[in-house]
């Protein structure tokens, strides 16, 4: 297994010659640590079918189940599909899935550490991944931005970006609203933490899952609170130049490993849309979102 950093990238690696099915533990750790202090590494020469990409998973943590079925694979339940491309006529997944900033799972009440991807159909032109390193985001606040946010909590929830199922049809949306909000209903956090990896502190919203703020004491704080964070990070960037945008390219044959307590990732979707399908493994490792953190 070699292991190199992206030249000309802030983050990420490539990762040579590694194989789920005769890696060491010792390279197992190698290339997670890779991961925290990195943040992406690019698995190349991938080939796997999808109880094989599980099998990968596995020697990194335990997997995650999403939690809403019509995301999992026909086969490999551990699965998670997002597809356009119909498979012998029939749907496969859900398309267009992550067309907004988010960390996986950050609506949930045991967030995992590690996301995979597998690219299956791999877009000619529009393919990629859009990222934000949070612990360095959280670096280049203005020091009363620090200070307005110290000690406080988010609230994080999936109503915003939940996808109708094929099953909510001709229900009221009010209905379908009640269910989400029983089903998985808004959680907090604290709005930094230290990552318990590499010791950084991380900023930790969205612009897709981060409903609200408060202080301390439970206390709502200003709605353009959020909003100042989310500019200054870069999330309300339309044309993705902001400095701490990182697209991550991937071709056939790659498959992507990304820390998901420090990254928050966009997809890449354009107004022309083009064939695409990949496939999702989400795994906790060895520790909880940070340290300290306790789960219902």
């Amino acid at each position: 297994m070699q292991i190199k950093d992206q030249p000309g990238a802030a983050l990420g690696v490539t990762v040579e010659d590694f194989d789920h099915t005769t890696a060491s533990e010792a390279d197992v750790q190698d290339l997670k640590k890779s991961v925290y202090t990195r943040k992406i590494a690019v698995l190349k020469g991938q080939d796997l079918t999808p109880e094989q990409f599980l099998a990968l998973g596995k020697r990194l943590g335990r997997p995650e189940t999403y939690y809403e079925p019509m995301y999992e694979h026909p086969d490999v339940p551990e699965v998670f599909v997002s597809s356009d491309v119909p498979e012998n006529g029939r749907r496969i997944g859900v398309p267009k899935t992550g067309r907004f900033w988010h960390a996986d799972y950050q609506f949930m009440p045991d967030p995992f550490g590690i996301t995979l991807i597998h690219p299956q159909v791999v877009p000619e032109k529009n393919r990629g991944t859009y990222f934000i390193d949070m612990g360095r985001a959280y670096e280049r606040l203005p020091e009363e931005l620090r200070a307005a946010i110290a000690g406080t909590r988010c609230r994080h929830s999936v109503r915003k970006y939940f996808k109708i199922r094929p099953q909510d049809v001709y229900r009221p949306i009010s209905e379908i609203i009640e269910e989400v909000e029983t089903k998985t209903p808004p959680v907090v956090q604290p709005t930094t933490f230290t990552h318990p990896m590499t010791g950084e502190t991380v900023l930790y919203l969205s612009e897709g899952f981060t409903v609200g703020i408060e202080g301390g004491d439970g206390e709502p704080l200003d709605g353009e609170l959020l909003e100042r964070l989310f500019e200054a990070t870069g999330q309300l960037d339309d044309t993705f130049g902001h400095e701490g945008i990182h697209l991550q390219s991937f071709e056939k044959g790659d498959l992507l490993v990304w820390d998901n307590r420090s990254l928050i990732h966009r997809a890449r979707h354009t107004t022309t849309p083009e064939p695409t399908v990949s496939y999702r493994v989400t795994v906790h490792d060895e520790r909880k979102l940070y340290d300290g953190m306790r789960v219902a």
